[in-house]
């Protein structure tokens, strides 16, 4: 989860790296570090709270140095405070970050109290901080020092690290957690994503699995996971440098909710023609695996899961494969059964989500005929490994409750499901077409959705002092009524559940009362009849609905029921539409209570750590 940033220069970098903990703030922000090298020792800054709070600790003198890292930190071992906050020294002559969970080292700490080092923090990084300590100086070396150490490590771990004696390279490493190195001329600097560098440069190197690298200003040593010299390439970056601000916005979730019929657009273009789904976008490969799949099984976290949810309907409705979607933090834990010809399909939005990496890896020795990746993230490590990919044009997204991220998956995962079933010769000529002409009206239908957002700030005014909601759908709204429960809670600090409206007499009916804002998703579908009967048996026990509708659907406001017109939209992309408005829902009754709507608490964006 947390950011690292380094940078080895002939200028001062503290600039640098300070704007690249902004860059990276999204991914942790419970306290922030920096460490520089002098002549002297090491100058170390570090406290507790945002990037802001450091800034302000440094005051109008900041400390200077050609070399040196920094971290901004979501929370694993140890609450956030200072003494837990990242760069970690060791006896004055090694700093480190790092990202990920070292899962053995309570037996690493042992040894090392057994040799003599003292520990004042709560953290595994401290732990690894002096076991590459301890390894430097029996080496003499920090790039082999790192080498013997986390060869031996189990868990997860980026790690960036400088040597007091040796000021002239910074050593990096990875497994299970991303890493980049940003190449300059005379200069070189990491980071965990693109995004914090791009302000000084745009040429990367994407670090594998198993990697470390010294960085010098003249250059980059990599070794691989066997300790053999390897080259890996150069990939030059097509991201805007301004495409993580907030470009005028409140917010970055404001923001991005706004840029929504634009990336939909950006997320089918080249996938569809004018009434065709291409698919060999997906790869060389594609044309031949689609016809041979029988089902699909579908790995994801959070709001990726919802969006495989989606998919699980569109599949089997008009593909007419069984799809199985299952959590990626579960997944692997479980001896699933692999049914023949059963196609693994990963959803993650930075491509490199810690569990469902893990799940991908798992299946290539579970006998799965082969796998996909729908990502938004074209160099990480998800698109790498996996045989074919679907590409979502989001761009970079800041806020931590996914909205744009989101939406384009479920356009991805629907483009996906035309091609399947034109491969198994389940869509006619006229069906494509007809598909492809909803894709590509999708972004003006989201342009109307958004009309609806000053009536949406009245709304949110009734959660103003509510502490729980109900979200409810049929069919494939149900994934909708998930995902906006999910946005609700997590940016609101309002306990919200989703259910099925067929549910409700299963249980959600006794939670119901004159207290609980009850929200629906109505479009004007085959099971409208029988949702309208479940929020009778809501407005029976006193329930304040809120229901999202199309404007053919038949309701209309009263006492106790607030009917939002929404515009209409054709059955393939209803829900992709109707996830809309629950996100400006969402965003307006965050902003109310007054929350921090980009990073909200105990959360971040990245999910690096298992």
């Amino acid at each position: 989860m947390c950011g690292i940033v380094g940078a080895i220069a002939e200028r001062d970098v503290t600039p640098i790296l300070i704007e690249g903990l902004r860059r990276l703030e999204y991914r942790g922000y419970d306290s922030a570090g920096v460490a520089l090298l002098r002549d002297d020792g090491i100058d170390r800054v570090r406290c507790v709270g945002k990037v802001q709070a450091l800034v302000d600790k440094m005051g109008a003198a900041p400390p200077r140095g050609v070399l040196g890292i920094a971290h901004t930190r979501w929370a694993t071992h140890g609450v956030p405070a200072e003494e837990n906050a990242h760069p970690m020294v060791s006896r004055g002559r090694l700093a480190l970050v790092h990202n990920g969970i070292i899962e053995d080292h309570e037996r690493l700490k042992a040894e090392l109290a057994d040799a003599g080092y003292a520990f004042d923090s709560a953290t595994d990084t401290e732990v690894l901080s002096h076991a590459i300590h301890r390894a430097l100086e029996a080496k003499g070396d920090l790039f082999d020092a790192v080498e013997s150490v986390v060869h031996g490590l189990d868990g997860a771990y980026a790690i960036a690290a400088v040597d007091q004696h040796h000021r002239d390279a910074l050593v990096v490493a990875r497994r299970g957690t991303p890493l980049v190195i940003g190449i300059g001329i005379g200069e070189h600097f990491v980071a965990s994503d693109i995004a914090a560098l791009l302000a000084v440069t745009r040429r990367f190197i994407f670090l594998e699995e198993g990697d470390i690298a010294r960085v010098t200003r003249g250059g980059v040593e990599i070794r691989d996971l066997h300790g053999k010299p390897v080259t890996r390439p150069v990939t030059e970056s097509a991201l805007d440098p301004d495409a993580a601000s907030k470009a005028g916005y409140r917010h970055y979730m404001q923001k991005e909710i706004f840029e929504q019929p634009r990336v939909v657009t950006d997320t089918w273009h080249g996938l569809v023609s004018e009434s065709r789904v291409l698919t060999a976008a997906m790869g060389p490969e594609a044309e031949a695996i689609l016809p041979k799949v029988h089902s699909v099984t579908i790995v994801a976290c959070g709001t990726s899961f919802h969006a495989g949810l989606v998919a699980r309907y569109w599949l089997e409705a008009i593909a007419g494969v069984p799809c199985n979607v299952e959590l990626a933090s579960e997944y692997r834990y479980r001896k699933p059964v692999v049914a023949n010809d059963t196609l693994f399909v990963t959803i993650s939005q930075s491509g490199e989500t810690l569990d469902t990496l893990a799940a991908l890896r798992f299946a290539k020795t579970a006998g799965y005929l082969a796998t996909l990746g729908i990502v938004n993230v074209p160099e990480s490590s998800m698109v790498r490994e996996t045989d074919l990919s679907l590409m979502t044009a989001a761009g970079p997204e800041i806020g931590v409750a996914s909205t744009k991220a989101f939406t384009t998956q479920l356009v991805a995962l629907l483009i996906f499901t035309l091609m399947l079933a034109k491969s198994k010769g389940r869509l006619s000529d006229a069906a494509e077409a007809d598909g492809v002409r909803q894709l590509r009206s999708l972004a003006s239908v989201i342009e109307n959705c958004l009309l609806i957002d000053d009536t949406l700030t009245q709304t949110a005014e009734r959660f103003a002092d509510k502490q729980h909601a109900l979200f409810l759908g049929r069919g494939v709204m149900v994934p909708i009524a998930l995902e906006g429960a999910l946005q609700l809670k997590e940016i609101s600090y309002i306990h919200a559940e989703g259910s099925a409206a067929g549910e409700l007499k299963h249980g959600p009916l006794a939670l119901v009362d004159e207290h609980m804002p009850v929200i629906a998703v109505a479009p004007n579908d085959e099971l409208l009849g029988k949702l309208k009967s479940n929020l009778q048996e809501v407005r029976a026990r006193g329930g304040q609905l809120i229901v999202f509708a199309d404007k053919q659907a038949g309701f209309a406001s009263e006492e106790g029921v607030t009917v939002i017109d929404m515009p209409h939209a054709d059955e393939l992309i209803a829900p992709i539409v109707y996830n809309v408005p629950l996100q400006l829902l969402s965003y307006h009754v965050a902003v109310l209570r007054g929350t921090d709507v980009d990073q909200p608490r105990n959360l971040a964006k990245s999910v690096t750590v298992e």
